[in-house]
């Protein structure tokens, strides 16, 4: 396991770095054959951005891998995982190290580079097993789940259509192996605001002044926030000559609803802030994105998967915890279709997303194990 970590990691697959995703992609479809089935690389769905300048353009993504093992049998499951990093191809942290005889640094060691090792060795045990015939399972390794899934958002929800569970192969939630239980939401906006041009001299009242709007509009955001969500404006784009009255701007912003009903109020709410943001500043103003995560609450059926897993960890002699958390992933979007999930089942580590991201070496064979059991115990009626 350590040695496809090792080679996997050696190849940048920064969510934008194409040629990096295409190599990743074709190493997993060579390691993934290994079990029956028919493994696939699905394009990416159409993704669109909004540039600097206002203009919308399209975002190119990775291919993604599925693999479909007996798609006909009674009780089926989904694994997820992840092949992309936020690491892109010229980031200076490329290399691996050992800081511990057990603990190796590198990029995407943890996230998900090592999940992704677990889900195809707990597969390859589970088919050992006594149990493999009466189990159908998909795996989906998307190229793009760091940005948000945009370009694989349809297929998640697609392939977890009829499952009796999900387990996705996010790094746990703690070094010590606890799991991510509750989550909030996040979404991603951009708001182009369209003003008026003129001189600030001679006739600073003809223009409609862009940047104005957009610091009105980021006050009124921040003004939104409750306890049930928090609104961060993260970049504001536009202007021009200090004697020009500004007639363009771009503000991005994200938001975390801890719960449905927050999301769906503030998405309304937006709607109703930018008409008036128009009324009052004599400005257009075009919004662009939206959710890309609901909230993920633990209902009386995921919480029965939860308890399976511990289950399944004592018998191992691993003690299982969860607790919540205000991070976001797939696990988000199979729970929104009324799957159970659990959704750290990859290894132990910790520091992702930064250059001290790593692996506690030892959790490969630890959370293949654990893995390995809770899909034998599903195939053999649990949850039904």
């Amino acid at each position: 396991m350590l040695d496809r970590v090792q080679s996997w990691c050696a190849i940048n697959t920064g969510t934008g770095n194409l040629e990096g995703l295409k190599k990743q992609a074709s190493a997993l479809a060579d390691a993934f054959a290994a079990l029956p089935g028919e493994v696939e690389l699905i394009d990416p769905a159409p993704v669109t951005g909004i540039a600097a300048d206002g203009n919308e353009f399209e975002k190119a993504n990775g291919q993604h891998l599925i693999l479909r093992v007996r798609p006909t049998a009674n009780r089926r499951i989904l694994l997820t995982g992840h092949m992309d990093t936020v690491f892109p191809k010229d980031h200076p942290f490329q290399q691996q190290t050992w800081l511990e005889d057990d603990v190796l640094n590198g990029p995407g060691v943890a996230d998900m580079k090592g999940g992704i090792a677990v889900i195809l060795h707990s597969l390859m045990a589970f088919e050992e097993t006594a149990s493999a015939g009466s189990l159908g399972y998909d795996v989906l390794i998307n190229s793009d789940e760091e940005t948000g899934s945009l370009a694989s958002a349809d297929l998640i929800a697609d392939m977890a259509q009829g499952k009796l569970a999900a387990l996705t192969y996010e790094p746990a939630a703690l070094p010590d192996g606890t799991l991510a239980h509750e989550r909030g939401g996040t979404g991603n906006y951009s708001i182009t605001l369209t003003g008026k041009s003129a001189h600030a001299g001679r006739n600073p009242k003809d223009g409609r002044n862009a940047i104005v709007a957009a610091a009105d509009l980021i006050l009124r955001l921040k003004a939104m926030e409750r306890e049930d969500i928090t609104i961060n404006p993260a970049k504001l784009e536009g202007g021009g000559p200090n004697n020009v009255v500004p007639d363009h701007a771009v503000l991005r912003f994200n938001i975390r609803p801890k719960s449905t009903e927050a999301m769906d109020s503030f998405d309304s709410d937006l709607n109703a802030l930018l008409r008036s943001i128009e009324a009052d500043h004599e400005i257009a103003a075009h919004r662009h994105g939206g959710v890309t995560r609901p909230p993920k609450p633990v209902d009386e059926k995921a919480q029965r998967l939860f308890d399976l897993v511990k289950e399944c960890g004592a018998e191992l002699g691993q003690d299982i915890r969860w607790q919540s958390t205000g991070g976001v992933c797939d696990g988000n979007n199979i729970a929104a279709c009324g799957v159970p999930v659990v959704d750290t089942m990859g290894v132990r580590g910790g520091s992702i997303h930064s250059s001290d991201e790593f692996l506690i070496v030892s959790s490969l064979a630890e959370r293949a194990a654990l893995s390995a059991r809770v899909i034998e115990r599903l195939a053999q009626g649990a949850l039904t």
